[in-house]
């Protein structure tokens, strides 16, 4: 059968050694495979809301992979692991690791020293993970929901609602969503954090 996918504007193609790590071999189209990952994440979320976590634990490299796993095992070989091929956006992959490292020792100083405000520190901190995009997929889902623990169990805020929408699919909140991580891109986070708490 095989996968047929057909992306959505700011969707990363999927190599061909990737898509062979699917692990549920009826899926072939990009809505089937949206489906089964989205009953896979919404377990992880799950699982994110039985812990009480502090930001120091959030914010290692393991941590990162673990929620990935959790997110995307049941569909992925790969899950949880770093990409081994390099996107049309994101790091070099052997560059991953050293810029996550950075990531996460600037988010514990901004932390540390209030750089910025709750908010504002998680949407960065969310942005600069799915500008890394460490995993061969589902890299805005991680970078939102790992956003999400830390502003609500890191920095004891209420968890952002990312428009209340789905942000896979094509139309107005993920063109929205979209303009406002251009604008982040340019260092203007307005637009983010305010889509965040939409």
């Amino acid at each position: 059968m095989g996968l047929n996918l057909d992306y959505t504007d700011g969707r990363t193609p999927i190599d061909e050694d990737e898509k062979e790590g699917l692990l549920i071999k009826t899926i072939s189209t990009l809505g089937e495979l949206d489906e089964f990952e989205q009953l896979n994440v919404e377990k992880a979320v799950e699982w994110t809301l039985k812990r009480k976590l502090d930001y120091k634990k959030i914010l290692t490299e393991d941590f990162v992979k673990e929620l990935h796993k959790r997110m995307f095992s049941d569909v992925w070989k790969w899950a949880g692991d770093f990409r081994t091929s390099n996107k049309n956006i994101g790091a070099d992959k052997f560059q991953i690791g050293i810029m996550l490292k950075d990531l996460l020792d600037d988010c514990k100083y901004w932390i540390e020293h209030k750089t910025f405000s709750e908010d504002e520190i998680a949407v960065r901190f969310s942005h600069r993970i799915v500008c890394i995009h460490p995993f061969s997929n589902g890299n805005g889902r991680h970078s939102r929901l790992i956003a999400d623990i830390l502003v609500s169990n890191g920095l004891g805020k209420l968890h952002f609602t990312w428009g209340s929408k789905n942000l896979t699919k094509k139309g107005e909140a993920r063109s929205k969503y979209l303009n406002a991580l251009k604008e982040a891109d340019g260092g203007d986070y307005k637009l983010l954090i305010e889509f965040a708490r939409e």
